[in-house]
């Protein structure tokens, strides 16, 4: 089995690709879309005299060889022949199926496969189209996969035993026009019954066997035809053969097509190389920014790979990408001109062989005849934000074109970098000690062959490896229990072991009661003062991260037993109630706050009625009663008069005597605008205010009016004319 592995890794299913081209009468047909052959410019044609050109139209024969020749072309450009990776067959099947080449290297070429393709020449309408089958092809198709190719062969010969199985794996691709879906399980059926009776051919034939192959059916129609066949993903037909369908329109369609399949087929992917300065054709005085687009291996790509994958316009990791009508994901890169041309001085990390996705554009070719004279490109991922990154380069080397990684981090070339420039920054606190007595205690020492029933030392130490970092802070700031060993010994030890004695649980239980101790006497706890700014927390805040910790130490390693369990249920009893005295009073504190601010929203709505009540009452004062207002009388008859005629006011206002009593005052709040105004006018009046003599002298600071006209009408002698009453009047 550990051959089969290893087989398997060297020869996948690409390593052996045969294409079924389908050269019966109907590929014959136009394929619908026109090509424009006048080469005269518009004004030209509409000129008396000048017969226009009729546009051309290809026929699906022809669709299907330049997209298959493309297809063939990425594979010898990305695949060098002389590499022997991938390889290539190319089967014509009608009334009967011819191979254009073999598995040879010297035959693995796009020259020999066009040459071949010459002799063939188109479909003829003249041909049986009744007698003319794509299971021909499919038939030769599975004895060339049970041919060995020299990699594999060379490796059977290296094997110890002759008689051990090659993985022998491969992949069809057959470009036809199907009837219905009935046809498409018919072609699978003759595949499978196919590869059955060569797999017997070839045990006997000395052979080798198919492990399992790949169909891939591609049905080709006009360009708008009925298209009654629909896409069908891979599946499995059986153990050695699995399916997948692909319906799609010739011209244009089935060329992105194929483009498609390639990257699929063997690994690669799209880079659109962006912002490349090139001078116009007509006018070499100026230049215009072009893009190329160039296939290569995915690996090209991984660490953007591992980043995110693509989606519209930057990817999850912040690296350009885009999407084209057929599907097609590219990622973007900017050309970058530096300031100094050092090839061979840049730190690479893989290299990997491109190809122009369109090789005959003026683009690809200005761009790889610049690349095959010696220069190099450096180019940059353009991201959202941050700075420019230089991630890859471009070069040939022996007249081939590559794509050069760059090592976009620190090179190993470099000095060993500090211990503070680790991924999490300048980070000075590690628990470097801690680790050392960590690596010390997990030391692995040989140990001869166990006998049967005892497991392997390397699994008993990966199982002490896991238990003990389940919870194990790197830097000494990000724990508290770690850092107060005294105190809570031997917990942290005991914990990580599979399984505990009931000694060593009454152990643990006594540090947690030594720590509950610790909080009751409101011992300060061993924070080190290293990764914190300003005083720290509060000793509360300390003990609720202390006891947080702890839960999260124990909560992990619960499940190694059951006294695991039970130091965890320890440390729940023990802080339910706590929790719960800090919940009741959290819940008191708050009700009190909420009972606190309604009392304080009624004594302010209150007050404000008060004020405008005070303002209404202002306004419905006579000139008479607001002058005595603002000297400070409200004891004359109108006043008074007023204030017993007026509604009875609410509660709070029995409190108050007179108005004069609450200008200035304030009750419960803020004082009102009216109390405000009233106390500046009159502090503005009481400056100005010359107090009547009369009442200086009277007593009860209240005068007497006409003191002698009373004294003479008691006497009997008054002068006052008849009908005048008696009335007193203010100042």
């Amino acid at each position: 089995m550990a051959s089969e592995g290893s087989t398997t890794k060297i020869f996948p299913s690409s390593h052996k690709t045969v294409v079924i081209l389908d050269h019966s009468p109907f590929m014959a047909e136009a394929c619908g879309q026109t090509v424009d052959f006048d080469i005269l410019p518009k004004q030209s044609r509409a000129a008396p005299g000048i017969i226009p050109l009729a546009p051309l139209s290809k026929s699906l024969w022809t669709c299907t060889v330049e997209a298959a020749s493309e297809y063939a072309r990425v594979v010898y450009d990305v695949y060098p022949p002389r590499s022997r990776e991938k390889l290539l067959k190319f089967v014509i099947t009608d009334t009967e199926a011819r191979s254009l080449n073999s598995w040879l290297e010297e035959e693995q070429s796009l020259s020999n496969i066009l040459q071949g393709l010459a002799v063939v020449g188109p479909p003829s309408d003249s041909d049986d189209a009744d007698n003319c089958s794509v299971m021909h092809g499919l038939a030769t198709a599975v004895e060339s996969l049970c041919e060995g190719s020299e990699s594999q062969l060379e490796h059977k010969a290296t094997l110890a035993d002759p008689e051990e199985p090659i993985v022998n794996k491969g992949r069809v691709v057959c470009i036809t026009t199907v009837k219905s879906q009935g046809h498409i399980q018919m072609l699978e059926e003759c595949m499978q019954e196919a590869i059955v009776q060569h797999n017997k051919i070839a045990e006997a034939a000395d052979k080798l066997p198919i492990t399992h192959c790949e169909l891939v059916l591609i049905h080709t129609v006009p360009v708008g035809a009925d298209n009654n066949i629909v896409d069908q993903p891979n599946k499995e037909v059986s153990p050695v053969l699995s399916c997948e369908v692909h319906s799609v329109h010739s011209g244009r369609h089935i060329a992105a097509k194929l483009a498609l399949l390639v990257q699929k087929h063997f690994h690669l992917t799209s880079t659109t190389i962006t912002g490349i300065p090139m001078k116009e054709e007509q006018n070499a005085s100026t230049s215009a920014n072009y893009d190329v687009e160039i296939l290569h291996s995915k690996d090209a790509h991984i660490e953007i790979l591992k980043m995110g994958s693509t989606s519209q316009g930057y990817d999850s990791s912040g690296f350009a990408c885009s999407k084209d009508s057929f599907g097609r994901e590219t990622v973007i890169l900017k050309w970058c001109t530096p300031k100094t041309n050092i090839v061979e001085l840049q730190y690479c990390t893989g290299a990997y062989r491109i190809t122009p996705a369109d090789v005959n554009s003026r683009p690809s070719s200005c761009l790889t005849n610049f690349l095959l004279n010696g220069r190099a490109v450096m180019l940059e991922q353009p991201r959202k934000s941050g700075s420019k990154v230089i991630s890859h380069m471009l070069a040939s080397h022996g007249g081939e074109i590559f794509l050069h990684c760059l090592g976009t981090g620190r090179s190993p070339l470099e000095d060993p970098p500090s211990i503070s420039e680790g991924s999490g920054g300048r980070v000075t606190d590690y628990r470097i000690t801690d680790y050392g007595d960590f690596m010390k205690e997990h030391r692995l020492m040989p140990f001869p062959v166990p006998q049967d029933g005892h497991n392997l030392p390397m699994e008993e130490a990966t199982a002490v490896l896991e238990r003990t970092t389940r919870y194990w802070p790197m830097v000494i700031s990000d724990t508290i229990i770690f850092n107060m060993a005294s105190h809570i010994d031997p917990l942290p030890t005991l914990i990580t072991k599979p399984a505990l004695t009931d000694d060593e649980l009454l152990e643990c239980k006594k540090a947690i009661y030594h720590l509950v101790g610790m909080e009751s006497r409101s011992e300060p706890l061993p924070v080190p003062a290293m990764g914190t700014r300003g005083k720290g927390p509060k000793r509360d805040e300390q003990y609720r991260q202390m006891w947080a910790e702890l839960d999260t130490l124990l909560r992990a390693h619960a499940s190694s037993s059951l006294n695991h369990e039970k130091v965890l249920e320890c440390l729940q009893e023990i802080r339910r109630p706590a929790e719960e005295s800090k919940e009741t009073s959290r819940k008191a504190s708050k009700k009190e706050e909420v009972s606190v601010k309604e009392e304080r929203v009624v004594t302010e709505q209150s007050t404000a009625e008060l004020a405008w009540q005070e303002i209404q009452r202002y306004k419905a004062m006579s000139e008479r009663e607001r002058s005595d207002f603002e000297r400070g009388n409200t004891n004359n008859d109108h006043f008074r008069h007023r204030q017993q005629t007026e509604v009875s006011s609410p509660p709070i206002k029995k409190l108050k005597t007179s108005l004069e009593d609450t200008q200035g005052k304030q009750q419960g709040g803020p004082p009102s605008l009216l109390a405000i105004w009233t106390s500046r006018i009159k502090s503005k009046y009481a400056s100005r205010h010359c107090e009547f003599a009369g009442r200086l002298t009277a007593e009860g600071n209240k005068a007497e009016l006409y003191v002698n006209l009373q004294k003479d009408s008691t006497n009997g002698t008054s002068d006052k004319p008849s009908g005048v009453k008696q009335e007193k009047r203010g100042p």
